[in-house]
């Protein structure tokens, strides 16, 4: 026996041999981000990994939101889900009322033995992802909102300053012909185009997109994006569409690419966007606030949230529990946070890392990049805490539908919005039977 470990020894398994090993308990994560932010995403795994030794994050991209949310339903069906699952916004309420699936994170930390200060988080960001009972259910990750972005060259060679960007959409339409008139044809696109101009667009204007406190106030909310506001707002798009000053580019962040290639001179999408424009424009560029119509009474507000938070799913063992609860930690980590916004522009999630950023100058030397948080940190109202609605990625494709239906002629904006509000009401009635 003593020959055969040394035999080993000389093979360099002596140790594997004389002693256990310590395997690092596995934590599966599955996320839904591409390109600079799957790096990002794949950079923090890395550094926790490196952090300590009895637990390994496997950060696995699953698809688009959407697609990762059916495959994690699937897979908790099935007895497989991953430990960690990134949700859109979009998804929250549906996650809240998966009942057994998740385990809120205010429990899992608790159990853990991890300290966890729900008030260490920005309100209007914590907010959204607390229960009616004021229990935390997952933990703020990737949060955004809506912010306007325009291309400082084209607004010079049109006559317009570009040290002073639009600040109502009156001032847009005004930009936006002045542009078409320098020879530009695309003045303006957006993205996103039911979170920038409904939904945020309410609670920018401190208006109802829902009752019930858009939805946070219980299952039984009605949609009521279709006032007079609404309609109004929407018209004017179709008849900017009609006189060249704004061209459709997609549901969701596809017009993005109209606006860092230069062909678009305005557009109006996610904070999270700065980092791709910053990559790819060959054009000086600026952030401004979201645009607003100054005869509204109690506009500006804040904007709404965007982005996904992590939700820890159930059924697993403590020991993985504890794992997630230590990576957990490790986000929230004020230096971890503050990288993580500086790096992609998302908003950051705790008030810590917010200080420490506007205390390395970061903003002063990245000029707008603060503007996202600015629209953020102003007390909201109950119609501008958020939009947390039951069957809402439905929903958000029934407003696609309608407002594309305007875009092409097919409908009125009043006619459209009806119909999305009709639509969408069945899809919330259809979610508050099922979750009673």
């Amino acid at each position: 026996m003593f020959h055969a470990k040394k035999a080993l020894c000389a093979t360099g398994l002596c140790a594997a041999f004389l002693s256990p090993a310590h395997a690092a308990t596995d934590i599966q994560w599955w996320y839904s981000m591409t390109g600079a932010l799957s790096d990002r995403v794949l950079e923090l795994a890395d550094q926790f990994n490196k952090s300590q030794s009895d637990y390994r994050i496997v950060a696995t991209y699953k698809g688009g939101y959407d697609e990762a949310m059916a495959a994690a339903i699937a897979a908790y069906r099935a007895g497989n889900a991953p430990n960690i699952l990134q949700v859109f916004e979009v998804g929250t309420a549906t996650m809240m009322h998966a009942k057994g699936a998740v385990v809120p994170v205010a429990d899992l930390m608790k159990k853990a033995g991890e300290s966890f200060d729900p008030s260490a988080y920005v309100p209007a960001v914590a907010g959204y992802y607390t229960s009616a009972r004021g229990e935390m259910q997952s933990l703020p990750f990737n949060a955004s909102t809506t912010v306007f972005y325009y291309n400082k060259d084209k607004f010079a060679k049109a006559g317009l300053d570009p040290e002073k960007p639009p600040v109502t959409w009156q001032d847009v339409v005004s930009a936006a012909a002045k542009l078409k008139a320098s020879g530009e044809r695309c003045a303006y696109t957006t993205g996103w185009q039911s979170w920038v101009h409904l939904e945020s667009f309410s609670a920018w204007h401190n208006v109802e997109f829902a009752s019930k406190g858009n939805g946070l106030g219980g299952l039984d909310t009605r949609l009521k994006f279709n006032s007079p506001l609404h309609v109004r707002h929407v018209e004017n798009l179709a008849n900017w569409i009609k006189q060249g000053y704004f061209n459709y580019g997609g549901r969701k962040s596809e017009p993005d690419a109209k606006f860092f290639s230069g062909e678009c001179a305005m557009l109006t999408s996610s904070s999270a966007t700065y980092a791709n424009i910053a990559k790819n424009a060959k054009f000086k560029f600026a952030v401004a606030a979201l645009p607003y119509y100054s005869d509204v009474p109690g506009a500006p507000q804040n904007t709404v949230l965007g982005g996904a938070s992590l939700w820890a799913m159930s059924g697993k063992s403590a020991d993985e529990n504890k794992g997630v609860a230590r990576f957990f930690k490790f986000l929230s980590q004020p230096e971890v946070q503050a990288k993580w916004h500086q790096d992609t522009n998302y908003l950051p999630t705790t008030k810590v890392a917010y200080d420490l950023t506007r205390k390395s100058d970061f903003y002063q030397k990245n000029p707008g990049t603060d503007i996202a948080v600015q629209q953020m940190i102003v007390k909201t109202t109950d119609k501008s805490r958020g939009i947390r609605l039951g069957n809402f990625v439905q929903i958000r494709n029934i407003i696609d539908e309608e407002l594309e239906n305007v875009w092409s002629g097919k409908k009125t904006a009043k006619e459209a919005l009806d119909a999305a509000v009709k639509r969408g009401d069945e899809q919330l009635v259809r979610f508050e039977k099922a979750n009673r």
